[in-house]
């Protein structure tokens, strides 16, 4: 009997599903859409870097070091700060269950666990160019890219503190503040890009005041400070609403909680090791795809890192839905509320497959336009729109498999979207896209087309994967 009662049932065969996803809607978008915005803000970052580079001078090279500086850095930087997302199961639940000392002792230990990642990406960003003398690419790029990789590092502990601190704040429904985070961070960025870039003099009486411009490695300077800004603003933001809500974060001692519990670390990395190794295959792939794209030379790789950036962009969006999958679904566990769970999974993955189908009208429909924003350069933009048109077929089920796996992360299922993107990126999409690129002479726009093939297969995969899962 137990087994029949532990059997997962389509939403459809539940007699009050319909009803419990449609009020899913509403809680689901309250969380949803700041933390989108937050996802959005977080994007834009990148994209104005891009945008402010791309009009250098000689747009292609300063494009390209960009490029390779923070796909190298992005790869490393969300695969191994990704293992921070195990405490979306358990500062959610614990919420959920109303154990609040709970949740501020996973947060305390998510702290302890930053600290110790942030030293192993510092390491990996200081080894990461020696390999860049093995890429066959324009020694112009290199000298580019090495210095702003440098750069990019500088923020890497604020960088992982924000991840921490991010994860307490929205499984406590708080997630209007990691927007204003996110927003006021822009700013930031985007005054120290304007500065750093392309530099400045002004005459103040007699005296000259000013610094030359650093070009693409202001930019990676620039992020850091942005990345600095965001860790002090959310370590102000979670005292001030841990005081006005009573929430006993500060009792519970920066002294006996802040320290090793190591069966929660042990837990930690449990829960969160698959979750980073999901998001370091997935952008594992992107990363090789851009080295490879980097041997074709300059025009082709600064066409793909717009592409890259556009389709970046849009992402943020069901990424957004799905962290706010992670903790409805993980709250209404905690509460010991199954159907709900099942409902605000189903809600999460609606609302991103319907964002990420907007996504592909407008890839198809101005994709010039687009291209058009970050650079004036004829070449480069004809080189992005082809990958462009390619983005659009896979952006639907790109939007599936990301909110499956919010879902299945708040109900603690971390190992199956692992699973799931090492098979379709690395034995489907991968191959395809050399033998396209390559035997087929598809150049970029081949890789772009394995690429496609292993999301809409990772989507379906998932989707189903979310449809059996037992709560």
């Amino acid at each position: 009997m137990s087994d029949i009662l532990l059997q997962p049932e389509p939403l459809a065969r539940h007699p009050h599903a319909g009803a419990a996803f449609r009020r899913e809607i509403r809680p689901m978008l309250r969380i949803a859409l700041p933390l989108v915005l937050a996802e959005v803000g977080w994007m834009s970052m990148g994209l104005v870097d891009t945008i402010m580079v791309g009009h250098l001078p000689n747009a292609a090279i300063p494009l390209s070091a960009a490029a390779l500086a923070q796909v190298i850095y992005n790869t490393f930087a969300f695969g191994v700060g990704g293992i921070l997302l195990g405490l979306d199961t358990t500062i959610s639940q614990a919420h959920g269950a109303g154990d609040y000392p709970a949740a501020h002792r996973w947060l305390f230990q998510g702290v302890l666990l930053s600290v110790a990642l942030s030293a192993i990406l510092i390491g990996i960003s200081l080894v990461a160019p020696f390999g860049f003398a093995h890429l066959h690419t324009d020694p112009r790029v290199i000298a580019g890219a090495v210095p702003t990789l440098q750069a990019l590092s500088w923020g890497t502990f604020p960088l992982l503190l924000y991840f921490t601190l991010r994860r307490h704040l929205q499984a406590f429904n708080h997630v209007r503040i990691i927007a204003a985070t996110l927003v006021s961070a822009n700013l930031v960025n985007l005054l120290f890009d304007w500065l750093l870039i392309f530099g400045h003099h002004w005459q103040i009486g007699t005296h000259a005041v000013g610094w030359s411009a650093l070009g693409v490695v202001g930019s990676g300077i620039a992020t850091s400070l942005a990345r600095v800004y965001q860790g002090v603003f959310l370590v102000v933001a979670i005292l001030v609403v841990d005081r006005r809500k009573g929430y006993g974060l500060l009792r519970e001692g920066l002294g006996r909680s802040f320290r090793p519990h190591w069966e929660s670390l042990r837990r930690l990395l449990e829960l969160g090791v698959p979750s980073g190794a999901t998001i370091l295959v997935e952008i594992l792939i992107f990363a090789a795809v851009t080295s490879i794209i980097a041997t074709l030379g300059a025009v082709p790789l600064a066409g793909h890192e717009i592409a890259l950036n556009l389709i970046s962009f849009m992402f943020m969006f069901p990424l957004g839905i799905s962290a706010a999958a992670s903790v409805r679904v993980g709250q209404a566990i905690g509460r010991r509320a199954p159907g709900e769970a099942r409902a605000a999974g189903w809600a999460a993955i609606a609302l991103g497959a319907l964002t990420m189908l907007v996504s592909s009208t407008m890839f198809l429909a101005i994709p010039r336009a687009l291209a058009s924003a970050f650079t004036l350069d004829s070449a480069v933009i004809a080189a992005a729109v082809p990958l462009m048109y390619v983005a659009a077929v896979f952006q639907f089920c790109d939007g599936l498999q990301v909110t499956a796996i919010g879902a299945l992360r708040g109900a603690g299922d971390t190992r199956s979207g692992f699973i799931t993107h090492l098979c379709s990126y690395w034995l489907l999409g991968m191959p395809l896209g050399l033998y396209l690129c390559f035997r087929m002479k598809l150049g970029a726009r081949g890789l772009w087309m394995g690429l496609s093939a292993s999301l809409i297969v990772s989507g379906v995969t998932l989707l189903l994967l979310w449809r059996r899962k037992r709560l």
